[in-house]
C-alpha cells in the first residue's frame, strides 16, 4: 500500500463509526460463532491451513459476517476483491474474474472475491460466477441475510459451504462493549467514562445478538454525553442506555425465512400444547408486522388438525377469531386471536379427522374409484327407479336411536379411527358398536394394510 493510500486509509478509520472501528483484526479476536471458528473448528482449520475453498455465511445482521470476511483478507495468502452486490453487474464481475485469471496463469495465486449481501445477485449474475467457482479460479465467500437454499443459484449452492451465523450471546455482546470502552486507540479507552453494569446488562439484552446495534448504542452515548460534563467525565447510566438504543427492529421478512420459521413455531406451539410460546410467537409475528389474518388461518387450520372432535368448540372458536380478525383488525383483534390460539393450545389433542381425509383422498388418487352403491344413488328424477336406484334402501330416523345397520361404502374400509381423547372418546364408543354392528366380529382392513375388529 502506498503512502497515500494509507494516509486515506487512516483518515477513513478516525471518521468511521465506532462499530467499523472495532472490528477484530485477527481469528483470536473475533467473538462468537464458536462452532465453525472455535479452535480446532472447520472454518478455523481451513484458514489456519490455507485451504479456504468457496463459503456462503449466512445469518442476521451484526453476528460477524463481513468481519469474518475481512479476518480471511488479513490472513489467507490469495489474492482479495471485495464487492457488494447491490452496487455491481455482470461487467463488474467479469473483470474481478479476468483479474483472478491473470493472478492464477502469472504466479498461480488465487483469488478470493467476497460478495456482501449475495442474494441481491440476480440469476444471470451468479450464472457468471458459477464456472470459475467450479474451476478454482476464484474463492467465492458470500455474505447474505437470506436463507442462501431461496436465495442462491442450487448449483452455487452446491460448490459452496455454508456457514449458518447466529446471533450473539449476551457474554459476547458484555465483552465486546468492554473492549470498546477499554481500547485508547479505536474505541474510548483515552477517555474519563463511568457506566453503570445495568447499561450494560440492558445494551446486551436489548441489541437481540446484534453487535453493530450495541456499538452505536454506546457511541450515540458517549458522543451525547462529552458534552454535559464539565468535568470531563462521562456518566452513563440505564436511562442514559435506554435513550441510545433505538426500540429493536425485529428481524422479520414477511417472505422469508423469518416468516416461515416463526409460523411453524408458532403452529408446533399450539399442536404441543404450550400456551406461554403460542402467545409468545404470536406476539412476534404481530409486532413485526405479519398481516393478523394469516395468524388467523395458521389458528383455524390447527384447530381443525390438530385438534379436531376431540373438541370440536375448537373450531368454532378459530372461526369466531377469523371473523372478528377481518371486522376490527389490529390492534384489537389480537385479542380473540390470543384468545383462541390459547384455547386451541390447552385443548385436547386429536388429528383423527385430518389422517382420515388423507387416508381417504389418497385412496381416490392411487386406487380404482368406488361406484355408489345402488341403494344410496339419487332417485329424485323420473326413471331413477327403472334403473334400481335406492332399492333396499333404509332410512336411518325409521330405527331406533336413528341408527341402521347398511353398507353405504361398498368396500370395508376405515379412515376414521377416533383417540381416546375429549369429545373423540365417547365417538369411538359409538363407532365401536356400529362397526361390529355392520359386519359382526369380522376383522376389517385399515388404510394402513393392519386389521381390526
Amino acid at each position: 500500500m502506498d503512502l497515500f493510500a494509507q494516509q486515506r486509509k487512516q483518515a477513513f478509520e478516525q471518521v468511521a463509526p465506532l462499530a467499523v472501528r472495532m472490528r477484530p483484526k485477527s481469528l483470536d479476536e473475533f467473538v462468537g460463532q464458536e462452532h465453525f471458528v472455535g479452535p480446532g473448528r472447520l472454518l478455523r482449520r481451513m484458514l489456519q491451513a490455507d485451504r479456504l475453498t468457496s463459503a456462503i455465511f449466512y445469518g442476521p445482521p451484526g453476528t460477524g459476517k463481513t468481519t469474518l470476511a475481512q479476518i480471511i483478507a488479513n490472513t489467507t495468502k490469495a489474492a482479495f476483491e471485495p464487492v457488494n452486490a447491490a452496487a455491481v453487474g455482470v461487467k463488474e464481475i467479469r473483470d474481478v474474474i479476468d483479474r483472478a485469471r491473470e493472478r492464477l496463469a502469472a504466479n498461480g495465486q488465487r483469488t478470493v472475491l467476497f460478495v456482501d449481501e449475495l442474494h441481491r445477485f440476480n440469476r444471470t449474475q451468479q450464472d457468471v460466477l458459477l464456472p470459475d467457482v467450479e474451476n478454482g479460479v476464484v474463492i467465492l465467500v458470500g455474505a447474505t441475510t437470506q436463507n442462501p437454499f431461496f436465495a442462491v443459484n442450487a448449483p452455487l449452492i452446491s460448490r459452496s459451504q455454508i456457514f449458518q451465523f447466529e446471533p450473539l450471546r449476551e457474554d459476547h455482546i458484555r465483552l465486546l462493549l468492554r473492549r470498546a470502552l477499554e481500547d485508547p486507540l479505536n474505541g474510548f479507552g483515552s477517555l474519563r467514562i463511568e457506566i453503570s453494569d445495568d447499561a450494560i446488562e440492558h445494551w446486551a439484552r436489548t441489541s437481540d445478538g446484534d453487535a453493530r446495534r450495541a456499538l452505536t448504542a454506546l457511541e450515540i452515548a458517549v458522543l451525547s454525553q462529552q458534552t454535559q460534563t464539565p468535568d470531563g467525565l462521562i456518566r452513563i447510566d440505564r436511562e442514559v442506555a435506554e435513550q441510545s438504543i433505538q426500540r429493536k427492529a425485529i428481524e422479520y421478512d414477511r417472505t422469508g425465512d423469518a416468516h416461515y420459521d416463526a409460523a411453524s413455531a408458532f403452529i408446533k406451539a399450539m399442536r404441543g400444547s404450550d400456551p406461554d410460546a403460542t402467545v409468545y410467537w404470536m406476539a412476534r409475528m404481530l409486532e413485526a408486522g405479519e398481516d393478523p389474518r394469516f395468524v388467523a388461518r395458521r389458528i383455524a387450520i390447527c384447530a381443525a388438525e390438530d385438534v379436531g372432535n376431540a373438541d370440536p368448540l375448537a373450531l368454532v372458536l378459530a372461526n369466531a377469531a377469523v371473523q372478528l380478525t377481518e371486522f376490527v383488525g389490529l390492534p384489537e383483534c389480537q385479542l380473540p386471536l390470543a384468545q383462541a390460539a390459547i384455547y386451541i393450545a390447552c385443548a385436547p389433542k386429536s388429528n383423527a379427522s385430518a389422517v382420515a381425509i388423507w387416508n381417504a383422498a389418497r385412496d381416490v388418487r392411487e386406487n380404482r374409484t368406488l361406484p355408489v352403491p345402488r341403494h344410496l344413488r339419487d332417485t329424485h328424477y323420473r326413471g331413477a327407479a327403472r334403473l334400481g336406484h335406492g332399492e333396499g334402501y333404509k332410512y336411518a330416523h325409521d330405527y331406533a336411536e336413528g341408527v341402521v345397520e347398511q353398507d353405504y361404502l361398498g368396500v370395508d374400509k376405515i379412515y376414521y379411527e377416533p383417540t381416546g381423547r375429549g369429545q373423540e372418546k365417547e365417538f369411538g364408543a359409538l363407532l365401536e358398536r356400529l362397526r361390529a354392528g355392520r359386519s359382526g366380529s369380522a376383522p376389517r382392513p385399515r388404510p394402513d394394510g393392519q386389521e381390526t375388529t
